[in-house]
């Protein structure tokens, strides 16, 4: 996964920093299915509220938006879910997949799955860059199922009262994502081969 920049120019005043891949394997694919059923159901009644495994993110909590989803990601809705009147910086990454890897050219598909226990931790994850930094709004949505070069795999963003505190949170919220959470890859190369990709 390659980590892509949106210059301030881009995206009115944020910025985009940072850089994560998961592995691993996971047979959890029919549970994912229902979840991401669920998640979508909610988030087309409206409103930027969604519920993941009884947990209901509104716009009270600064936790706006966590969901994995088996659809393309929209920065724009993850960006709008960040928005917040006390911010003075927000800061967004998005991961994209790349051609290559390790040094290995010819990627040319992802398979992300996740763990049935992948929401309450992208939660825990959220929660601890709230509990050390002065977070006002937050939001990380991740993709499951197979992707191509250059599909979104994750959106993060962070929005804090200043662009320093902002980019430190959204840093360590990509990379707490990527090391913590039970979302693992396999890579598949265009000569057929496959591999699971060792940890970040």
């Amino acid at each position: 996964m390659n980590g892509t920049a949106v210059t301030g120019a881009a995206v009115a005043g944020t910025a985009v920093t940072g850089v994560g891949t998961a592995v691993g394997v996971s047979d959890a694919a029919a549970k994912v299915e229902s979840y991401i059923r669920d998640t979508e159901e909610i988030a087309q009644s409206g409103g930027r509220s969604v519920i993941m495994g009884g947990m209901k993110h509104d716009d009270a909590d600064p936790i706006r938006l966590l969901a994995l989803r088996e659809t393309p990601l929209s920065l724009d809705e993850v960006y709008a879910a960040v928005g917040d009147a006390s911010a003075g910086g927000t800061v967004v990454f998005v991961g994209t997949v790349r051609d290559h890897d390790g040094g290995k050219a010819g990627v040319t598909a992802l398979e992300y799955s996740a763990h049935p226990s992948a929401e309450a931790e992208l939660r825990r994850v959220a929660e601890k860059v709230l509990a050390d930094y002065p977070v006002l709004a937050l939001a990380a949505v991740h993709r499951v199922g197979t992707l191509s070069v250059t599909d979104t795999a994750v959106i993060v963003a962070v929005s804090c009262a200043h662009r320093g505190e902002a980019f430190e949170a959204c840093r360590r919220l990509i990379d707490d994502i990527k090391h913590t959470v039970p979302i693992w890859k396999q890579q598949r190369f265009g000569d057929g081969t496959e591999e699971w990709v060792a940890a970040c």
